[in-house]
């Protein structure tokens, strides 16, 4: 009998995808049913988080499974150097194919440029452009093709074209491929496609508890220009409306790729896993985009099916962004590099105990959509499998039960009945900032550690 064949590795993901906006999660308006039933099929982590929810710095955890502050990936539009072996540096060392199709976001030399081998992070197969929210007219670099191309129509579905196609001529050896989606990050107005946007009627809407009334306590987002003058809470039904569009389309991406890997004969032999670098408020508690604490922009959906070691089950116990490197890397009994810093979860998966009680969450310097001047600040917290502990660099911050208070509405900090939970809570943060080597220090001050610049009027200027 020959050696078991290690298991392939299809790995999706979307942009700005939060954990409550499908079907299973419960919300009563998005329509995800090739999804539902993937998480049916999976391990559902309903306690995964992004330990730093924006673009870049979340997915340079993925790739490297280190915190922000040890890769320097703490801002968007910033360079990951090559220091340690990737994700795909491991899997290469052990026979995969290796392939990344979409969104990239962490090659810093600009958002059009093309990203030359030596900056792939150890990808081989490479059909990529750094960034781009231009879901119709989106470019992308074809291996070492110089010359840029276009998707046709839109993205994400030539995308997972693209993704099937390396499927089928891949399946006989082993491989690891990433698809990263840009929705249903914005813009959300009339991009998606018009059979999915017909899906939706933004007056029928039900919004959360946790988006407000009274449409003064609203922080309007930066740019309203997507939809006419209008009442904010309709405004934010209009975004509602185009940001199911896109997690319906999508959808119908999973399931394309499903029945691919069906067709090829490898499901039993396939972890497939979907996810997504970080949420989005959405209006919750009249926030919008990212960079947040809470769990609107902080958790994110998490399934990892693998029919060899489960036919579907709800996980409790938290997972981080740089966990999922080790994790992957454990299951493919594929040797951890000793500069990754994320727990894997693999022992727990094959039956054994969940690792870690608290996922430790962070936004080191706030930028862009939430920088100071726009109210943005520091933060650090946990999130365990209930609760969600912050603090700012003023001190204690935020405290919910997740349990009895899923749309985090009643902030307990400080509150005599809370004390000793929050003293416990405040112990494991300040444990997880001690295994990271964390300071809290203000952010400016790991812009100046990391060599990002500043331009004559005071603004951070990140790309290298």
């Amino acid at each position: 009998m020959g050696t078991p064949r290690r298991p392939n590795i299809v790995y999706v993901f979307a942009d700005q995808w939060r954990a409550s906006a499908l079907g299973y999660a419960g919300d009563p308006n998005v329509k995800t049913p090739h999804i539902d039933a993937l998480a049916a099929e999976s391990f559902n982590f309903r306690n995964a988080v992004s330990c730093c929810p924006v673009c870049s710095p979340a997915r340079a955890s993925m790739i490297t499974g280190q915190y922000p502050l040890s890769h320097g990936v703490f801002v968007n539009d910033v360079h990951l150097e090559h220091e340690n072996p990737s994700i795909a540096d491991c899997f290469n060392s052990a026979g995969y194919g290796t392939g990344y199709i979409g969104k990239w976001h962490l090659d810093g030399y600009g958002r059009s440029a093309c990203i030359p081998p030596e900056r792939r992070q150890g990808f081989r197969f490479w059909q990529v452009l750094e960034c781009t929210h231009d879901y119709n007219e989106s470019l992308y670099y074809d291996n070492d093709d110089p010359e840029i191309k276009a998707w046709e129509g839109y993205d994400a579905f030539d995308q997972t074209k693209h993704a099937i196609r390396y499927i089928e001529e891949a399946k006989d050896n082993p491989f690891m491929l990433f698809l990263s989606w840009g929705p249903p990050h914005g813009p959300y107005a009339d991009t998606a496609p018009k059979e999915f946007r017909a899906m939706y009627s933004p007056g029928d809407l039900v919004l959360s508890p946790n988006v407000p009334a009274d449409t003064a306590d609203f922080a309007p987002p930066l740019r309203w220009d997507e939809f006419a003058e209008m009442d904010r809470v309709d405004r934010t039904r209009q975004i509602l409306a185009g940001y199911y569009a896109h997690c319906s389309a999508l959808d119908a991406c999973v399931g394309r790729l499903q029945e691919a890997v069906r067709r090829a004969g490898i499901e039993d032999d396939t972890i497939f896993v979907f996810t997504s670098d970080h949420g989005d408020m959405l209006g919750s508690h009249g926030l919008w985009k990212k960079q947040w604490p809470y769990d609107e922009s902080a958790r994110v959906p998490f399934l990892l099916k693998y029919p060899a070691l489960s036919k579907g089950c709800m996980v409790d116990a938290p997972i981080n962004t740089p966990d999922l490197m080790p994790t992957l890397c454990d299951l493919c009994d594929i040797p951890v590099p000793a500069h990754v810093e994320g727990c894997s979860h693999a022992a727990a998966l094959r039956g054994g105990p969940w690792p870690d009680e608290a996922a430790l969450i962070a936004n080191y310097h706030p930028f862009g959509q939430w920088e100071a001047r726009r109210g943005g600040k520091e933060w650090r917290g946990v999130r365990t499998d209930r609760h969600t502990y912050v603090r700012d660099l003023d001190g204690p911050w935020l405290l919910f039960d997740n349990e009895t208070d899923p749309h985090q509405l009643n902030n307990r900090i400080d509150q005599p009945e809370f004390a000793e939970l929050q003293a416990k809570l405040e112990d494991l943060l300040q444990e997880k900032l001690r295994q990271t080597g964390d300071g809290f220090e203000e952010g400016m001050e790991y812009v100046r550690r990391w060599g990002y610049g500043v331009d004559a009027n005071g603004t951070v200027q990140y790309a290298q």
